[in-house]
């Protein structure tokens, strides 16, 4: 089941129609503007219907629906080698969204808006991120142990396109391993530098991370590249390293399936549009599975349903049993405690945004408030003693200005 809208921006349109057969790696969908990107098939079959599908948000999505052939091989059928040493930098563009990448630490904004440089801005540094913070999560940990030279291929690819000659890669300093592999496999080379940051939550954020690294910060309401960088992650160039010079598409990526609920945890290459169900199957499941959470226990959101495909930001499935979940807590007022306050990583003020929330006050939020400037890292949910669902709050106050704003 490949839904059409797998990323930020808009959905993909199909190319395929209902009993075509198709490919591995073959383009399905293609882009529908600018901040978008196509879709290719997971596996070689025959297209049985496009509809609506459930996505993992408990609404329904336009998808593709492939019947896989059991007898193929399912190898990678497309595509063709190309040259990135000559392709300029609106080339080189144009290329990584003909493959479908977008960012694969959870966000999925398309890879290839960011190489393009804004208007009246200058970039001098790509600053990859290396920092897998959130607990269970290994996904980036083993990319990088395990394919360092298209990281850094990715790396380079990245850099060309944005004119800059330095690169920085952060890495916690509790996967040593991975700074060891690329460091091994950068040699003697200067343009890229591989540093260990300290290993804390939530340092995988872009904001975090450039200021230990580079000692900036990005400004409120703004971008990287208001100060001179573009940041990735690190599994988002890594595709781009091996993609781009088969000029193939993005039809895998690797997820951590984890938790106390899984017999047979680790991490798996899935195909894009796997429903979530067939790959729990496969990896186990404990008899007494209470949540699952798609991506990390801190920020990712439960699936409302099982039968939901696996796509392009699903960085890791996490299951949890009755022990861990609990039967859910009484919420009790605030008493002003600022635990909140004290563990923000950005100097918000949790406590008042979430007393706002709960007026729905929602523009003051965000005008007063800085309500956009919160990344959702869940700290302040996780420290309150009032059991106050904070992040699930500021998601609901965000959403409400974006549907106040479209209308308006």
């Amino acid at each position: 089941i490949v839904p059409l809208s797998q990323h930020t921006g808009a959905p993909a349109v199909p190319v395929v129609r209902e009993g075509q057969e198709v490919v591995r790696g073959e383009p399905i969908a293609k882009a529908g503007g600018f901040v978008s990107v196509p879709m290719h098939a997971p596996a070689t079959g025959r297209v049985q219907r496009i509809a609506l599908a459930p996505s993992a948000r408990g609404d329904l999505s336009p998808a593709i629906y492939i019947k896989p052939y059991e007898a193929s091989s399912q190898q990678i059928l497309y595509g063709a080698p190309q040259d990135i040493g000559t392709m300029t930098p609106e080339q080189i563009v144009r290329a990584v969204q003909e493959t479908g990448v977008v960012g694969l630490g959870g966000a999925a904004f398309p890879t290839h808006v960011k190489l393009k440089v804004p208007d009246g801005k200058h970039v001098d540094t790509v600053v990859v991120n290396g920092c897998e913070c959130e607990p269970y999560l290994t996904t980036d940990h083993r990319v990088m142990v395990e394919e360092p030279e298209q990281v850094l291929h990715g790396t380079r690819i990245a850099m060309k396109a944005l004119g800059v000659t330095r690169a920085v890669v952060g890495v916690e300093d509790n996967k040593m391993d991975a700074v060891a592999a690329l460091r091994k496999a950068l040699g003697s080379a200067t343009d890229i530098t591989v540093e260990a940051v300290p290993a804390k939550y939530p340092q995988g954020a872009e904001k975090m991370l450039v200021k230990v690294l580079l000692g900036r910060e990005i400004p409120s309401g703004g971008l990287p590249a208001d100060i001179g960088l573009a940041v990735f992650n690190v599994a988002t160039l890594a595709q781009i390293g091996e993609l781009l010079p088969r000029t193939q598409g993005l039809i895998e990526r690797v997820v951590t399936i984890t938790g106390t609920g899984v017999r047979k945890p680790g991490n798996y290459r899935v195909p894009l549009g796997t429903p979530m169900r067939f790959a729990l199957e496969h990896a186990g499941c404990a008899d007494d599975v209470a949540s699952v959470i798609l991506g990390g226990p801190m920020m990712g959101p439960s699936a409302a349903s099982l039968d939901v495909p696996i796509t392009k930001g699903v960085t890791g499935i996490l299951v949890l049993t009755r022990m861990e979940v609990g039967d859910g807590t009484r919420i009790y007022p605030c008493i002003h405690c600022a635990a909140c306050v004290d563990v923000c990583p950005i100097h918000l003020n949790p406590s008042r945004l979430g007393m706002l929330a709960r007026k729905d006050r929602y523009e003051e939020m965000a005008s007063d408030f800085h309500l956009n400037d919160c990344f959702e890292c869940g700290c302040c949910s996780y420290v309150c003693p009032s059991h106050i669902p904070l992040v699930q709050y500021f998601r609901i106050a965000k959403q409400m200005n974006r549907e106040r704003k479209a209308r308006a």
